[in-house]
């Protein structure tokens, strides 16, 4: 018996490391991902510790986690810093967005399913309600893209281009902050409409002209701030401070 209660004790112990692990990663990548962490913003594992009331090991396990994902850099002897955003890692997001959405329209089903069909009705609505937050519209943006995927019978594969978009969802939020988001909402209704006219070619066309109007829009963004964009010399940049939470 005393075995047994040490052993799952281990295993208590073990999964709870686990979960604080997940929770910090999560954490400091939405953080970065929203600008919460802006592009070349400096990390100090003893902060962000701090900050997030854990030990310097998750944070540190989490930021070897976001270097992997390229979100972070690491230059010794100077420091830890988000990275700025990647115009390479942008483009091919697009590019596997635009392969991936496009080439699942192609599967939709003759019969729609009406409860996913009344799901992004819902949707669209929320996107036009006047006043929404830039977040607020970019989680009805996620869930907009994720719905026609499911529609196809393509919903895990949202999953893979998240994973792979962080770069571009920055940028994006970047142009969000200039940009009213009504102008995507209507692109989304037309893309709709298509959908539901069982017009394929339609929505393929109104999906390829709204992901390639998003990413002209993080082009321009990268003209007018190139701060907040990687350059191809790679310079180490200089740390002036550390980021600090209230």
């Amino acid at each position: 018996m005393t075995r047994h209660t040490r052993y799952r004790g281990r295993v208590t112990r073990t999964n709870s490391r686990r979960t604080s692990r997940r929770a910090v990663y999560e954490t400091l990548r939405r953080k970065v991902l929203t600008l919460e962490l802006p592009p070349g913003a400096a990390l100090s594992e003893n902060e962000l510790a701090a900050s997030l009331g854990v030990s310097r090991t998750p944070v540190r396990e989490s930021l070897i986690l976001l270097v992997e994902e390229g979100l972070v850099q690491v230059f010794p002897q100077v420091g830890s810093f988000v990275s700025r955003v990647d115009p390479d890692k942008v483009a091919d997001a697009q590019f596997l967005r635009e392969a991936v959405e496009l080439a699942s329209l192609e599967d939709l089903p003759a019969e729609l399913d009406p409860e996913l069909v009344g799901e992004l009705r819902r949707n669209l609505d929320q996107q036009h309600r006047p006043g929404l937050t830039v977040e607020d519209f970019f989680a009805l943006d996620e869930e907009f893209h994720h719905g026609l995927l499911q529609l196809a019978g393509h919903g895990s594969a949202w999953a893979t281009v998240v994973s792979a978009k962080g770069h571009l969802d920055r940028a994006r939020r970047l142009g969000l902050q200039e940009t009213p988001p009504e102008g995507f909402a209507d692109q989304h209704v037309e893309i709709f409409e298509a959908v539901l006219s069982g017009d394929v070619a339609g929505a393929r066309a109104a999906m390829r002209t709204h992901l390639r109007a998003v990413f002209d829009d993080v082009e321009a963004i990268r003209e007018r701030s190139p701060e907040l964009f990687a350059s191809a010399s790679g310079a180490v940049p200089v740390r002036r401070n550390v980021v600090v939470w209230e």
